[in-house]
């Protein structure tokens, strides 16, 4: 384990009764790092951002070391978790629209983030910590929009609702699981462009989960490469875009078409 590791994840295994989905994987994330784990639908990335959490259903046999700050957070009571969930480690989900109430206001959701891990706030400073991080995510107007709905947000604005809840609390370590996957292209650049200038001035470690390979080489620096449950790959982004070693790994790179693609030719396929 190196020695200045935020993040150290030993041989973790996870195990849905009779189906692996994640077989001993092991990485680490360094302070201010980003790591880009990457791989195709199925191959166990939310398995494990949801392990490191530890959200999973009761019915999933998580076994291995997850080491953070000097803790092994498999190891912690639910109330140690609890408190350290959402403060220390905070996750951006991938939808939205499922992961904020509808018929809660978007300053209340952000609020109940403040409240659940600093009671003793008074309600103006709540207040102030909420329309601070909704500054700083770039929504429009949060004075005005503290007591709107999400479904009166673009679905980009949602977004950043999402990571102003994730960052409220100034963890050290930020889960973005596929969060640019419903966006359009335009705004999918504006919130990378918003994680990387958060993740410098805060300086945050992040685990950033996706699928797309053009969306990890904008904000990694570090590669992990997933196929069914396990890690088959891992190194700087340089050199796992421009080197790979594994065929999986260049087989994941060759599916995505580029400038440089023969549009005669049928790109190649995962099977």
């Amino acid at each position: 384990m190196a020695q200045n590791a935020l993040l150290h994840v030993d041989h973790l295994s996870i195990d849905f009764g009779d189906r692996p989905a994640v077989d001993r994987i092991s990485f680490e994330i360094a302070p201010g790092e980003t790591l880009g784990l990457v791989g195709e639908s199925g191959s166990g990335k939310s398995a494990t951002s949801l392990a490191l959490l530890r959200l999973l259903p009761p019915s999933a046999a998580v076994t291995g070391k997850i080491a953070f700050g000097g803790y092994d957070l498999l190891a912690l009571s639910e109330p140690e978790m609890r408190r350290r969930r959402g403060r220390e480690i905070a996750m951006i989900f991938q939808e939205p629209m499922t992961a904020l109430n509808p018929v809660m206001p978007v300053g209340a959701q952000i609020a109940e983030a403040v409240q659940a891990h600093h009671p003793e706030l008074s309600r103006a400073e709540v207040r102030n910590r909420v329309l601070e991080s909704m500054h700083e995510v770039a929504l429009p107007e949060p004075e005005r929009r503290l007591r709107d709905y999400p479904h009166q947000f673009s679905g980009g604005q949602r977004q950043r609702i999402l990571i102003a809840m994730a960052i409220v609390n100034r963890p050290r370590l930020l889960i973005a699981d596929e969060p640019t996957t419903a966006l359009d292209v335009t705004v999918q650049a504006q919130i990378l462009a918003l994680l990387n200038r958060l993740r410098r001035t805060h300086n945050l470690s992040m685990l950033f989960i996706s699928h797309d390979l053009a969306v990890v080489s904008q904000v990694a620096d570090r590669v992990a490469v997933m196929q069914h449950g396990e890690i088959v790959e891992q190194g700087g982004a340089a050199q796992i875009f421009g080197a790979p070693q594994h065929p999986y790994t260049r087989r994941l790179l060759a599916s995505v078409p580029t400038m440089r693609t023969d549009r005669t030719k049928p790109l190649l396929t995962l099977a």
